[in-house]
């Protein structure tokens, strides 16, 4: 089951997008993504490869570890809880510093922090709770990278571009964290438990040097006082105060949050002990596990690349009522399925509305959130959307060891279809037109 995450891919900028000043005879030329988005685009492309390597190694080592569903899907609880702890400080961090010096660094973090992962395996000296504490530690480190990436983004690209540039980034995404990256991890992890590790953090020092290559400040405009002039520096809890005020007080990216938190829970609720589902309910071996996410992925991509294109055919507000919809019928459907492929087929057709929701939803943030406050305001709005996983995976866990592991996907799916409701009622197409600048 394919989860919203509401958040593009290494992304980044070499410089500000302006207006063009043209003389009257001057031909226009129509604005094109760009090198510098292109250079991200790769070293995205290359880090989320390691990811979907990692996607498929980590929950089969924390399943050669223990067949405990609660102490499986305490991984996916760990990995969310910085979400809730640290996601409104990283905003903050984010609107304070250079971007792109801050995913440079922080990518050399991850990769460090994957190698750790990569010597337990190689020595046998791996244990649940030192995943736990890595999982944890990488997620704080997700929170400022993906913070600073999707802040950087309309730097570099025209707001007209925004569903086209966020559509290509969520498809190289797919690709390479859920497509090829999840049978090449589960082969890896059969020849050798620490090779996928590997990979992985070898990703991450490839895409931070990639990044480090930009030329150009990436700071953020400094705040200004009512002379025109730089304001002092306030203290993070103030600068987190603005951020969820202005979130607070804008009501479909209010509605947007919410409806992202619920839908996250219930992703989460499934995807919690999905590896214990597709070994013990559908039978799969380690690399038909990988291949199974690979399989599934296919959606992600057919969305990342026709996400515009969908969105202009069917409207924003029915397409995301649509991406709801399938939230909610498809994990109903994988769990009452026992066929690899059928959950595969299934899984697809989420997948596409999946991705067109983060490409609508990402794109209407990027648009309408001030640049000085971006970093703040979405690190608020994914404090709401995505603080809420880890609690979906720890349910997720108690639902399975409790009822078995078809129920999360039942339950979730259940609980997914009520949030039609909000909406029906919020996310008009009135409503989404007045929230776009003009």
């Amino acid at each position: 089951m394919p989860n919203i995450v509401g958040t593009p891919p290494h992304c980044g900028a070499s410089g500000p997008v302006g207006p063009h000043v043209l003389s009257k005879d001057a031909p226009t030329e129509a604005p094109r993504l760009g090198s510098a988005y292109w250079r991200l685009w790769t070293a995205g492309t290359i880090s989320n490869l390691g990811d979907g390597i990692d996607l498929a190694a980590l929950p089969l080592l924390a399943a050669s570890l223990t067949r405990d569903p609660r102490l499986v899907a305490g991984l996916a609880t760990a990995a969310g809880l910085p979400w809730l702890f640290f996601a409104l400080v990283a905003g903050a961090i984010v609107d304070r510093t250079d971007r792109r010096a801050l995913m440079v660094r922080v990518n050399v973090a991850r990769g460090l922090l994957v190698g750790v992962i990569a010597v337990t395996a190689a020595t046998g000296s791996a244990r649940i709770w030192s995943l736990y504490l890595v999982a944890f530690a990488l997620g704080v480190a997700e929170t400022l990278f993906d913070n600073a990436a999707q802040s950087m983004l309309p730097s570099i690209v025209a707001p007209s571009l925004l569903e086209l540039a966020n559509g290509r980034q969520y498809a190289a995404e797919v690709v390479g964290n859920s497509f090829v990256g999840p049978p090449v991890g589960g082969l890896l992890f059969a020849a050798t438990l620490s090779l996928p590790f590997w990979a992985d953090a070898a990703s991450f020092f490839i895409s931070a040097a990639l990044i480090a290559t930009l030329v150009g400040s990436f700071r953020p405009p400094p705040r200004l006082g009512l002379d025109g002039q730089p304001a002092p520096r306030r203290s993070i809890r103030a600068d987190i105060a603005e951020g969820l005020r202005w979130l607070y007080h804008h009501r479909v990216l209010r509605t947007l949050a919410l409806l992202l938190g619920t839908l996250n829970f219930c992703g989460n609720m499934a995807l919690a002990t999905f590896v214990l589902f597709a070994q013990e309910e559908l039978g799969l071996t380690d690399t038909g596990y990988g291949l199974l996410l690979a399989g599934m992925a296919v959606g992600g991509v057919i969305g990342g690349l026709i996400g515009a294109r969908v969105a202009a055919a069917l409207g924003s507000a029915r397409s995301l009522h649509v991406s709801i919809l399938l939230n909610g019928l498809c994990p109903i459907a994988i769990g009452l399925l026992s066929s690899a492929w059928w959950v595969a087929v299934v899984a697809l057709a989420e997948g596409i509305f999946t991705v067109v929701w983060n490409v609508i939803t990402v794109s209407l943030r990027q648009r309408i959130i001030p640049d000085q406050l971006l970093g703040r305001v979405n690190s608020a709005y994914r404090f709401v959307g995505w603080g809420a996983s880890p609690l979906g995976a720890l349910a997720g866990g108690l639902v399975a060891n409790a009822l078995g592991l078809r129920a999360p996907f039942i339950i979730a799916g259940v609980l997914s279809l009520l949030a039609l409701i909000p909406a029906a009622i919020v996310l008009t197409p009135a409503n989404l037109a007045a929230a776009e600048p003009h």
